[in-house]
């Protein structure tokens, strides 16, 4: 059985080239990989068929990258490419290593993914998907070690690894997940060792999801564009049944907001949005933590004399207002989905 590694790309060709040649040294013995391309402008497509070819090395400053590059990976690697219609149809071939999908727009996080893996769950092999941010650099091992994990115990439904700061390989990021406060909308990742059943989250920067979780559960939700995808997603996993796992030896190197270039600016208006839209799903108490969660948030921003971020804030606001007034169809539609999902929890 095989495992489907998704890699979402925007823009972001350097760093998703490094990345495969990190995937492609692999000790796993049965992966392929995706890459969805969201519309970017910078070429990606090209010049990662270029590297497929063997016509252009991956080059890092990474030093640890540069160690396992020591030895150039074997070129080339076969590649199939595909339209997002053509991928998301089942009918298309699995068999190349490397699939490119070109998605045809920025859909954000949940939308590019998710395009990925409907296409690794029209393939009978299809055992586990992978969910591998593009600005990450793994270990040879990290693919097995989370496989490994994951068939422990059958009600795992995802794992998660251990995420180093690519700029500081000793230094952790992420152990794997988080716990997630939804009375004030925050969540915070564990940067030392924890039991698998204190995580509410797995950190999405890399989570092996299992092909019966995400059938049982369904995909990421595509009304977030940018942030909490991973926790709401979690969420839905745990309250259908399922359990959260970390695997300690994986290791992955992360270079942390690559695509948004670490800009406060549009992670405040995109978190925001999000963070509104996940209250609203699964808080138990929406308008209360929803006012908490804004608060907070303005109040952090106004103390620290961040007034351009306050003002991202409120676009955030406003953008989700008008993602939920959009039409009368989508109004009705996400009160229905709000509905259900209070119902699955309980």
């Amino acid at each position: 059985m095989c495992t489907y590694v998704i890699l979402l790309n925007w823009n972001g060709r350097k760093d998703t080239i490094e990345c495969l040649d990190s995937v492609f040294r692999l000790n796993y013995p049965d992966f392929r990989v995706v890459v969805c391309d969201n519309a970017s402008e910078d070429g990606s497509i090209e010049k990662i068929k270029s590297w497929a070819r063997g016509e252009m090395i991956a080059k890092s400053a990474n030093p640890l990258f540069n160690g396992h590059a020591s030895t150039p990976v074997p070129k080339p690697i076969p590649y199939l490419e595909f339209k997002r219609a053509q991928a998301e149809s089942g009918t298309v071939s699995h068999e190349a290593r490397l699939i490119l999908i070109q998605t045809g727009a920025n859909l954000g996080y949940a939308g590019g993914n998710n395009v990925g893996v409907r296409y690794a769950l029209s393939a009978p092999d299809c055992q586990f998907v992978w969910l591998l941010n593009n600005d990450t650099l793994v270990e040879p091992d990290a693919l097995t070690e989370l496989v490994a994990k994951a068939r422990t115990d059958s009600r795992i439904g995802a794992v998660g690894s251990v995420c180093y700061f690519a700029d500081s390989p000793a230094t952790v990021q992420a152990w794997a997940g988080a716990r997630v406060n939804l009375w004030i909308g925050f969540v915070r990742n564990s940067t030392e060792p924890r039991r698998d059943d204190w995580f509410h989250s797995l950190y999405g920067a890399s989570m092996l999801v299992s092909r019966k979780a995400i059938d049982e559960t369904g995909l990421l939700d595509e009304g977030f564009f940018l942030g909490w995808e991973e926790t709401e997603f979690c969420i839905r996993l745990r309250n259908k049944g399922w359990n959260l796992a970390a695997a300690p030896n994986s290791r992955v190197l992360h270079k942390v907001n690559a695509s948004t270039g670490g800009n406060s600016l549009v992670l405040d208006r995109y978190f925001t949005t999000s963070g509104l839209r996940i209250l609203r799903l699964h808080s138990p108490a929406p308008h209360l933590a929803m006012f908490l969660f804004l608060t907070m948030r303005f109040a952090r921003r106004f103390l620290r004399g961040q007034f351009a971020n306050c003002g991202s804030v409120w676009t955030g606001i406003r953008d989700y207002r008008q993602m939920r007034a959009a039409t009368p169809e989508m109004q009705a539609a996400s009160s229905q989905e709000t509905r259900n999902v209070r119902r699955a929890n309980g």
